[in-house]
């Protein structure tokens, strides 16, 4: 079956101008046109569609949803189990967000009473949940469901000082790119050695394996990834290139 351009939009809940503009970056070409020239979907737009709106409904930029669907191998199946456990992970920890903050307002009203370690909890849940929202069906496509899965355990097994000690890591590693970057020291140097050692100390604490393959190609995101770029260079330019070259050089 074929569906025009208004016919599948209608169908998929999004507007004609959409659908233009995924032609227009090549995310989602017609199968064909009519006489007329207007545009023409067949059963694989159809179903490439469906991908498409499943990775923005998990927040992944276009950008990044051009390089899953049009790599080599791309394996649709296998892109709806990460989809599938995505959404599992994301409705497990809404569900525990939702329970704490409903424990959190009856200890305010005096109905019930709330250790630190309880709404320590709270916090932890939030930040996975937001990861998973972030950056869930993209690790979970390149690493797979077990290495996302074993992150998000190990975020919520840390106890408060391990986390305390989680964030000052990050904390450091972004102070140390900015002061390189500043003097200008090359990635290859003392100073890039030092970061990649600190940053893989950081990844540590949630990766259940490290390899310096999958670190090479985590940094090298910093890069391709907008939203990485814009984290590490909020106050800097040239943090998220610096980090990216000296990993590819230093990850041992």
């Amino acid at each position: 079956m074929e569906y025009g351009i208004h016919a599948l939009a209608g169908l998929a809940g999004v507007s004609a101008r959409t659908l233009r503009y995924y032609d227009q970056i090549g995310l989602l070409r017609p199968s064909g046109t009519t006489e007329a020239g207007y545009r023409l979907y067949g059963e694989r737009e159809v179903d490439l569609l469906q991908q498409i709106l499943f990775y923005r409904a998990l927040g992944v930029p276009l950008k990044e949803i051009a390089r899953i669907v049009q790599a080599d191998g791309f394996d649709r199946l296998r892109a709806l189990e990460s989809h599938l456990s995505a959404l599992y992970a994301r409705q497990a920890q809404t569900t525990a967000l939702i329970e704490t903050v409903q424990k959190t307002i009856r200890s305010l009203k005096g109905e019930t009473e709330m250790s630190d370690t309880e709404k320590f909890e709270a916090f932890k849940h939030k930040i996975v949940w937001e990861n998973e929202a972030r950056y869930g069906a993209e690790v979970r496509a390149k690493y797979g469901d077990g290495q996302a899965d074993a992150a998000n355990a190990a975020v919520l097994a840390m106890t408060e000082a391990d986390y305390e000690r989680f964030e000052a890591l990050k904390d450091e590693v972004q102070r140390a790119l900015e002061d390189a970057v500043r003097a200008g020291d090359d990635p290859k140097g003392p100073s890039g050695e030092r970061i990649v050692r600190l940053h893989k100390t950081w990844l540590g604490m949630t990766w259940r394996d490290y390899t310096a393959q999958a670190h090479r190609a985590l940094a090298a995101g910093y890069t391709a990834d907008e939203r990485f770029t814009a984290y590490y260079d909020r106050k800097l330019a040239g943090c998220a290139q610096f980090l990216c070259d000296a990993v590819q050089y230093w990850a041992r």
